[in-house]
């Protein structure tokens, strides 16, 4: 776990190693444990480590292979001991690291090699031989990867404020992205950012570039949302004994570290099952975290009751972490200051928050992030499970999209408003294209593939490396997520959401942790905004660069401010809240 950055120049041009330390300098954070730098003519590498799997330095990267290679890389394989002994009998291995079995598994595959890893990782590979560099996304997109073309090279990082750190970059704002960003509370997918100069590599992505500055991009995965005839005839009791099974794969795989590994406990049902399953393997005396706050407008602020209702079944070492709305405030501009991007949802500060006090115990920690897109959790999944495959459109736009392309018409000034409803395309393409069987089927290849990347996945990845801690998400598990994609709709639709889950549930936990209310990570502060919340809104809002930049008409921000609680998006977000957060991004990296 790390941050990665590089350079590839062309045309005879050589890679500038001074960008690359720029890069690594603006997300120190995310790999505290070394720094090293590679270049060779077009190409440069570099790399901030998090030391995880082979503390010493033989595993120090970027990593040199005698076959001419050269790689950096972000994440964790996790099957990499299993790799690595199909591996041994064609190569020598000088550490014990994951990386290796990288350079060694492309050695023996090539480009395929991506296949046998399982794992989450941003991979850039330079292959002397071929003069190519290969830029390569995990399946889910778990681990980013930023994208920026200046004249003559590409430049690539784990955050999108080190390209910018770098130099050179286009920074005015993407009018496209600006539409995604305001209709889908605040997600950007890929392979958009809210600033026009950088990219994101999509997930399951593998980019080769060549000397010459020209390149190309393949999908390398993708599953099925069909009924697959292996699976005929399964009854309800079969497919929760085959995602039991493959959940608890999925907890083992992400045991794998030298060093220990806790849990994030929200309380809720996901991040139980993932307690309840360690305990099943074994693992005792499991550090465990839960964070809350103060209530507002009605709403409590936390879920220790549940979370200690888990803690002392499993017997683990728990740790409440109590956040008050006069502490809450300052920590703000810290978690905007962690954004890669621009995040709204009202948790991104407590999970930094968290981040935090984790940071102090341990440097690895599995999650339940995930569980909602691939099982079917949300409210607005509901509605869907009822209606035919052509109306997914229709019905996820009405429960999901915050504001309709008419309406952004009186949010943004002119000059970012987009002739034609660019969000509703896109949703468009992935809602039609055929793979999926039903309306349900549709959007939760949608949530899974495009927008969950640009929202949970990407909050928790910018939070918990902002203090060097390395989270794993067992949902996510490749393998986990095809079995999810091929289970019928109504056995995850069921009983509010995640049925086949709650169903596992009650075998494996305390009932009053699985049959009660669906939570979230209650954030009250930010979703009923009172002072001094109300004052920061309004000196982000009205600061000389919101003015000079224009993005919001001043009527439209006018009338809110006169009501900070007054409109509410689909999902119950604080329609202003995404206004300022915007602006408080953009202040705070110097760009836009």
């Amino acid at each position: 776990m790390c941050g990665i950055a590089g350079e590839v120049a062309f045309n005879g041009r050589k890679a500038s190693q001074e960008s690359v330390l720029k890069m690594m300098g603006a997300m120190a954070s995310r790999g505290p444990d070394g720094r090293g730098t590679w270049e060779s003519g077009w190409v440069a590498l570099g790399h901030q480590r998090l030391s995880i799997i082979d503390l010493s330095e033989a595993g120090a990267q970027p990593m040199l292979d005698d076959g001419g290679l050269a790689v950096t890389f972000n994440g964790c394989i996790y099957n990499y001991k299993e790799l690595r002994r199909e591996l041994e009998p064609e190569f020598t291995f000088r550490s014990t690291s994951d990386t290796e079995v990288i350079l060694k598994a492309y050695r023996k595959w090539g480009d395929d090699f991506v296949h046998h890893l399982v794992g989450m990782f941003a991979v850039a590979l330079y292959d002397r031989q071929r003069q190519e560099v290969l830029l390569v996304r995990d399946r889910l997109g778990i681990k980013p990867f930023y994208v920026s073309q200046v004249p003559g090279r590409v430049r690539f990082a784990s955050s999108l404020p080190a390209l910018v750190a770098s130099g050179g970059m286009d920074t005015s704002i993407d009018e496209v992205a600006l539409h995604h960003y305001l209709s889908w509370h605040s997600i950007v997918p890929a392979p958009r950012t809210i600033l026009r100069g950088i990219r994101k590599l999509p997930a399951a992505t593998i980019r080769t570039i060549r000397a010459d500055g020209t390149w190309h991009d393949r999908e390398y995965w993708k599953p099925s949302y069909t009924r697959r005839a292996v699976h005929a005839g399964w009854s309800a009791m079969d497919w929760q004994d085959a995602v039991h099974q493959s959940l608890q794969t999925a907890v083992r795989r992400r045991m794998v570290a030298d060093v220990p590994v806790g849990v994030l406990l929200s309380g809720g049902l996901d991040s139980s099952l993932l307690v309840a399953l360690l305990a099943e393997e074994g693992q005792h005396g499991l550090s465990t975290f839960s964070i809350g706050f103060d209530g507002a407008g009605g709403d409590s602020g936390n879920e220790f009751v549940y979370s200690d209702v888990v803690a002392r079944e499993f017997g683990t070492r728990h740790e409440r972490l109590h956040i008050s709305t006069s502490e809450f405030a300052p920590s703000i501009d810290g978690a905007v200051g962690a954004m890669s991007e621009p995040m709204a949802s009202h948790d991104v500060t407590a999970f930094h928050l968290l981040s935090k006090t984790v940071a102090q115990h341990l440097k690895v920690v599995q999650c339940g992030q995930g569980a909602d897109e691939v099982f079917g959790g949300y409210a607005y999944h509901q509605p869907l499970a009822r209606v035919g495959r052509s109306e997914a459109q229709g019905v996820f736009t009405s429960n999901f999209v915050d504001h309709s392309h008419a309406e952004l018409l009186d949010i943004v000034e002119p000059e970012w408003y987009c002739s034609s409803d660019v969000s509703s395309q896109v949703l468009a393409a992935y809602l039609e294209a055929p793979g999926a069987d039903t309306a349900l089927d549709a959007v939760l290849r949608l949530d899974t593939h495009l927008l969950m990347v640009d929202d949970p996945v990407k909050r928790l990845d910018n939070m918990t490396m902002a203090w060097g801690i390395e989270a794993r998400v067992p949902f996510l598990d490749h393998e986990l997520v095809e079995l999810a994609a091929s289970c019928p709709p109504e056995l995850k639709a069921s009983q509010g959401g995640k049925g086949i889950l709650k169903d596992l549930g009650r075998q494996l936990l305390p009932a009053a942790v699985v049959d009660r209310p669906k939570g979230y990570f209650p954030v009250p502060a930010l979703q009923h905004l009172e002072e001094p919340f109300i004052s920061i809104v309004h000196e982000t809002l009205h600061a000389p660069e919101a003015k000079q930049r224009g993005l919001f008409q001043p009527a439209y921000l006018d009338g809110l401010l006169a009501d900070p609680n007054m409109q509410k998006t689909a999902v119950n977000s604080n329609a202003l809240w995404q206004l300022a957060l915007l602006e408080m991004w953009l202040q705070r990296h110097g760009v836009g």
